[in-house]
């Protein structure tokens, strides 16, 4: 019985209901990382991030429509590392049932359901439901809750871990995998086409993915000025697509200044991450990104991450070296990468920051 109460204790979600008038010290973050609200200075910022149309891809618009899309894609991944995609082929039907079991599952079971399918407190980043990322006792503690899928590939996938209320909820995340998996791909090949690069060369790079689905629960907060739901930091692997309800509270790092992704319906945000910046040697960045909370409404959002296998090698890809290009980055496992991840901290940028030549 204690060790039930001490893991719903553990639960943000269990603070937010206790209607505390202010949150617990370990959930407060230092003054120079809490966030704060200004409006941003340019123009550029102030219109958030771009918004790249897919339709241009249908083999019966004009070659010129296509270029334009993969030009749009290199300036977003240029100037931002972010960028919204729509008709992207993802059924909206689809992104709302995500949604819908996502919530159900935070918002209609009890706390000892979702206890049955809580992560090995042993360690960290594990298939479940959890509240604590980082392996660091000391470390100031995200607002939030989160359950996390293991989904590609399919050797890692196994439904009987994922709740089994509401009843589609396994249906319609292995459904939401598929079509994510094949989203990056195509995503990746745009990429790699807006380098000049042939249309698989970083998905090779990559090799097989590995898939991971967050779902993430942000409780509303009695002090958000002082708290973060999630902090800032880039993502680890090559890619990651993320769907917002329409709370919002996702930024993004541009210029010094955080830029507020607005929720647009039945878009996906594609977020750069650490790998792809590796490999295309600091041509594109990944973004540095947090999530803010608010006194009034729950937050909840779905990220897809997929990354190379623990065993891959990733470094910059040859075609874009030269001797007036010279690698930027050493070359690492993924694996000792995700590790020093985790036991360090992200503070930003500055595990792939470590890397740099």
């Amino acid at each position: 019985m204690a060790e039930v109460e001490k893991a719903t204790a553990a639960r943000v979600q269990a603070i937010a209901h206790s209607n505390q008038p202010h949150v617990p010290p370990q959930y407060i973050q230092p003054p120079h990382t809490r966030p704060f609200c200004s409006p941003p200075s340019s123009s550029a910022a102030a219109a958030g991030i771009p918004a790249i149309d897919l339709s241009g891809l249908d083999p019966t618009r004009r070659d010129r429509d296509r270029d334009h899309v993969r030009a749009e894609i290199g300036r977003a991944c240029r100037g931002w590392g972010a960028f919204h995609v729509t008709n992207h082929g993802v059924p909206g039907s689809l992104l709302g049932r995500a949604r819908a079991v996502g919530s159900s599952f935070f918002g209609d079971l009890s706390m000892g359901e979702k206890l049955a399918y809580a992560c090995d407190p042993s360690s960290s980043a594990t298939e479940g439901y959890g509240s604590r990322m980082l392996e660091s006792d000391d470390s100031v503690l995200d607002w939030r809750d989160y359950f996390d899928h293991h989904t590609l590939p399919l050797s890692r996938r196994d439904p009987s871990r994922w709740p089994s209320l509401p009843p589609d909820y396994r249906e319609v995340m292995a459904e939401y995998s598929d079509r994510m998996g094949s989203l990056a791909k195509q995503l990746l090949g745009l990429i790699s086409e807006s380098l000049g690069l042939p249309t698989s060369c970083i998905e090779h790079a990559v090799g097989e993915f590995y898939q991971n689905i967050t779902i993430s629960y942000y409780p509303p907060c009695p002090q958000p000025d002082l708290t973060l739901g999630l902090q800032a930091h880039s993502d680890m692997g090559a890619i990651t697509l993320l769907i917002q309800d329409d709370v919002g509270g996702l930024q993004v790092l541009k210029d010094g200044e955080w830029i507020t992704v607005e929720p647009l319906s039945d878009a996906i945000v594609v977020l750069l991450a650490d790998q792809t910046e590796i490999m295309t040697n600091g041509i594109y960045r990944s973004a540095e990104h947090w999530a803010i909370t608010n006194a009034r409404r729950a937050r909840l959002s779905i990220a897809t991450f997929h990354d190379p296998s623990k065993a891959r090698k990733i470094s910059p890809i040859s075609e874009l070296v030269s001797d007036s290009s010279p690698p930027r980055y050493r070359e690492v496992v993924y694996g000792d990468y995700v590790s020093s991840w985790y036991t360090k901290g992200p503070e930003g940028k500055r595990n792939i920051d470590a890397l740099l030549l």
